[in-house]
């Protein structure tokens, strides 16, 4: 058993941090808007799902007009997620500024029940759009815009471990997720606009009171969670091919669990939950069967990422890098 784990490991990491990944970019976006209006935006994994299908929109756009294949692929998928990012934070702003704003003198249980609300609109409208525009078909498959594989011979360097591979648009994930949490990271912690976030976040009648637009810093806020969601979508479709109009809730769950693993408002512990969760998740799937013998199969993976929620809220509330806030009286 001990040494059929440890010969899928290398493949189980692989698989594992390239999920980890879309995790940890759609957690910010839910981190980011609690850190400042302590409101969890149930939209948000909506917003990751109409980014996905707006970006694959766009390369089959590109696709038709002759353009993959012709021009460097890598450009073309950054345009795509640029454009999409662009779209959807600016529904980001749309629904912050008709949904929450307007509620947010009001009990967090009214504005939580709105973004429930909006997670289904926006579900109902893709569904709609995708089945007027494909006769029914629910489902758009992405092109295949990275086709090669990348064996990696770990066999030669350890009898133990077996060979593992992986597409070629695991590097290109990987590589600009990493980009964009850098970014965000240095434009919170380095900017103006970034220091007018953390001001609002920390209190928000004293940033007004110290020259602090608060509505714009908010409605920034949402940009760019909405724009990092969108961008994922895109990342999801080049990655892993095929994409419906549900796929946003159960991801959307996940990165949700993964900001609170982390601590929820931490930006690095979004990054570290998303990861986590992902590699739990691959290990799972990869040697549940043998760990119960075939008693349970890989299809209840999806119950160890909440399990180590329910674990790490239970002794660590405030998540792994997270701070404990303690109640003056």
């Amino acid at each position: 058993m001990l040494e059929n784990i440890l010969r899928t490991l290398p493949q189980v990491l692989f698989d594992g941090i390239t999920l980890g990944t879309v995790y940890a970019v759609i957690a910010l976006g839910y981190t980011m808007v609690y850190g400042i209006l302590k409101l969890i935006n149930f939209a948000h994994g909506e917003i990751f799902m109409t980014g996905a299908f707006i970006g694959t929109a766009i390369l089959l756009a590109f696709s038709s007009l002759g353009w993959i294949g012709t021009l460097p692929i890598i450009i073309l998928v950054l345009v795509a997620m640029f454009l999409t990012a662009g779209v959807t934070g600016a529904i980001g702003v749309g629904i912050e500024r008709i949904a929450y704003r307007p509620l947010r003198k009001a009990p967090k249980l009214i504005a939580l029940i709105s973004a429930i609300g909006i997670s289904f609109l926006l579900q109902d409208l893709v569904r709609f759009t995708t089945e007027f525009a494909n006769d029914g078909n629910f489902y758009l498959i992405g092109p295949e815009l990275f086709k090669s594989n990348i064996n990696v011979p770990l066999s030669k360097m350890a009898s133990f471990l077996s060979d593992a591979s992986f597409k070629t648009s695991f590097l290109f994930v990987l590589v600009t997720a990493v980009a964009l949490m850098i970014i965000l990271d240095v434009f919170v912690n380095k900017t103006k606009w970034g220091m007018a976030m953390r001001a609002v976040a920390q209190d928000r009648d004293t940033a007004a009171l110290m020259g602090v637009n608060v509505n714009k810093t908010i409605s920034l806020t949402f940009f760019i969670g909405s724009a990092l969601g969108g961008a994922t979508g895109v990342l999801f479709a080049v990655q892993y091919g095929t994409i419906d109009p549900y796929i946003g809730f159960i991801l959307g769950l996940k990165a949700f669990t993964a900001a609170v693993l982390g601590g929820i408002g931490n930006i690095r512990g979004a990054v570290l939950g998303g990861l986590i969760i992902g590699v739990v998740e691959m290990f799972a799937a990869a040697n549940l069967s043998t760990l119960t013998n075939h008693v349970i199969g890989a299809e209840y993976k999806d119950v160890f990422a909440f399990i180590i929620l329910i674990l790490v809220l239970l002794f660590k509330p405030e998540g792994l890098l997270g701070k404990a806030l303690h109640e003056k009286v």
